[in-house]
């Protein structure tokens, strides 16, 4: 009875994991671009996905519109990359991967825009009211275009997200939109770039605009913290302070002996000075 139950037991979580892994439960992979998701024109970029260890092949897939493309299937043991030695605009759009185990197919990964840079004339970027901001204040870069640009897109250097997205608006003569920020922290601060695109090809940017450097100042986190001491490193702090007081008693002591015994020895030798000065003076021998 008891072989019974087991083997009905086992039968029971076989077919919940088949279940579950026709259901794509495995997790899904991460993907990511080096050096990152923005690209320059005929610049080179590595897509890279990582999913779990059991994987034995990984599959990317571009996302077009109406279309959904194999990109290709490569066999790794723990990960798998697609090098774009050139990068052109076919190569721009939205990927995905995944992977195959023993088990069966995993999720697909979170989707990744991959942009190209360089089809159009460079917009502007400006900080409002500065690119100096305090923390905890507020600050509004500004990318402005005097060509039709019906989008914006804001990008921090190092970053491995994909660009902030705004629509334009017209006006002043040129088309612009505001990425405002704020309350600031520290983690505001970097290099900035902004670029402009056409919704009718939202993946092909103009070239990057000039560099802004947003710095932020007056946080606590900048103002140098005074460092802490361990229980243990007052205590050997409060033993080498008595001991510097007592060595430098015991040198005064010191000092103090040895003045008085030069002066025990001084007078003694006065004394003896005086002596032999009256001996010779009242001596018989003297006529």
């Amino acid at each position: 009875m008891t072989s019974l139950l087991l083997a009905l037991l086992c039968l029971g979580l076989d077919l919940n994991q088949r279940i579950h892994t026709q259901a794509g439960t495995l997790p899904k992979p991460t993907l990511w671009a080096e050096p990152g998701p923005v690209v320059p024109l005929r610049s080179p970029v590595t897509l890279l996905c990582k999913g779990a260890s059991e994987a034995k092949s990984y599959v990317f897939e571009k996302q077009e519109p109406g279309i959904l493309k194999r990109t290709g299937q490569w066999i790794y043991k723990n990960d798998s990359t697609i090098f774009i030695p050139d990068m052109l605009t076919r190569h721009a759009g939205r990927y995905h991967c995944y992977y195959h185990s023993l088990s069966g197919r995993s999720e697909n990964s979170d989707t990744l825009e991959l942009v190209v840079t360089g089809s159009y004339s460079k917009p502007s970027l400006s900080a409002l009211p500065s690119p100096v901001v305090t923390s905890g204040g507020n600050v509004t870069l500004l990318c402005q275009s005097q060509t039709l640009r019906d989008t914006f897109l804001l990008s921090k250097e190092g970053a491995a997200d994909s660009p902030l997205h705004l629509q334009s608006k017209f006006g002043g003569q040129q088309y612009q939109a505001e990425f405002s920020m704020g309350p600031v922290t520290s983690a505001h601060g970097g290099t900035y770039r902004c670029y402009s695109s056409l919704s009718t090809s939202p993946y092909l940017l103009s070239q990057p605009s000039e560099p802004l450097e947003l710095l932020v100042s007056g946080g606590s986190e900048d103002r140098p913290q005074p460092p802490m001491e361990s229980g243990s490193q007052k205590g050997l702090t409060w033993y080498h302070y008595v001991l510097i007081g007592v060595s430098g008693a015991l040198v005064l002591l010191l000092l103090l002996l040895f003045l008085f015994l030069r002066s025990q020895r001084e007078s003694k030798h006065r004394r003896s000075a005086t002596t032999e000065v009256w001996t010779f003076r009242n001596s018989p021998f003297l006529p």
